[in-house]
């Protein structure tokens, strides 16, 4: 069933476990509609995960990167790499998860010589596209995983055989330069990203300046500008805006407080441009957004 939220923590990783510790793998079906905007907002995990465009296209954001992926294709990212997803129609995206460790355990040669390689290299994410060969193929045993969850009585057998098959393909046809361990910078660049994205969701109630983003990073104000555009493709100031209005869309459906107290609440110090900026990403009023959430519960 699809899901229509991402929860994460202060440091932007999903909190969703997703499958056990006996099984790290999990499948999902989910259709970019059901979320708000149409989008599965920034988030890490350190499961592997792999995507299909069953139809529409969608834009993804992985790491610095940004494309469109459109129907037939998908992707398959790293582990610990920051993503995001929106399209503006009815794109569904079937998707699954799991740990590198569902393939082999951690301490064994198969792990060592085959996954963890991988998973500490520079590559961030792999497009599958269905017109390439060996990418193909890649693409026809993710749709054979989906199928294998509907499957009773050895479907984690076989998800698990497939799983291989489909690492397989991966590893024997990947770049083998972009298997090079990720460079220092590659690696603190995001995470100096994700501390002052953690510092804006922690204070986002505050007036704060690009300086006191930058003091609480440690860098320099043209280094936190040119990171946000680096990854998220917007400015620290509107990625601000953005995540307070989210924080005042959650307060607008979920309790009965008036809209100049929530928009006090959230960081809005003026209702008037609450009000207009809300409706400008919204696309309706506060009182609007309330009214139609409320009548789509009843």
């Amino acid at each position: 069933m699809a899901q229509n939220k991402i929860v994460t923590d202060e440091n932007l990783m999903e909190s969703a476990k997703h499958g056990t510790d006996g099984y790290p793998f999990k499948c999902y079906f989910e259709k970019l509609s059901q979320f708000d905007f149409h989008c599965i907002d920034w988030h890490w995990h350190t499961e592997w995960e792999f995507v299909y465009v069953e139809s529409g296209n969608m834009t993804a954001c992985v790491g610095e990167s940004m494309f469109s992926l459109s129907e037939g294709n998908g992707i398959f990212i790293n582990s610990k790499i920051l993503h995001r997803f929106y399209s503006s129609d009815e794109t569904v995206i079937p998707n699954f998860l799991c740990m590198p460790s569902f393939l082999a355990p951690e301490n064994s040669l198969i792990y060592q010589k085959y996954i963890q390689p991988i998973v500490s290299s520079s590559l961030s994410y792999l497009i599958l596209n269905g017109e390439n060969l060996w990418q193909g193929e890649a693409l026809e045993i993710m749709k054979q995983i989906f199928s294998a969850q509907d499957r009773e009585g050895d479907g984690e057998l076989l998800t698990s055989v497939l799983m291989q098959k489909l690492w397989l393909i991966i590893y024997e046809n990947i770049d083998k330069t972009c298997m090079e361990e990720q460079t220092d910078d590659s690696g603190s660049a995001q995470a100096r990203l994700q501390l002052m994205m953690q510092f804006l969701h922690q204070n986002y109630v505050e007036d704060i300046s690009l300086e006191e983003i930058a003091c609480y990073a440690n860098i320099s104000k043209s280094t936190v500008l040119n990171l946000f555009n680096r990854f998220l493709h917007i400015t620290p100031i509107n990625y601000l805006i953005g995540y307070r209005l989210k924080k005042a869309a959650l307060l607008i459906k979920n309790t009965e407080k008036k809209i100049n107290t929530i928009s006090y609440e959230t960081g809005f110090h003026n209702v008037d441009y609450f009000c207009r900026a809300f409706k400008k990403s919204y696309k309706m009023t506060p009182t609007e957004y309330r009214k139609s959430k409320n009548s789509t519960v009843q």
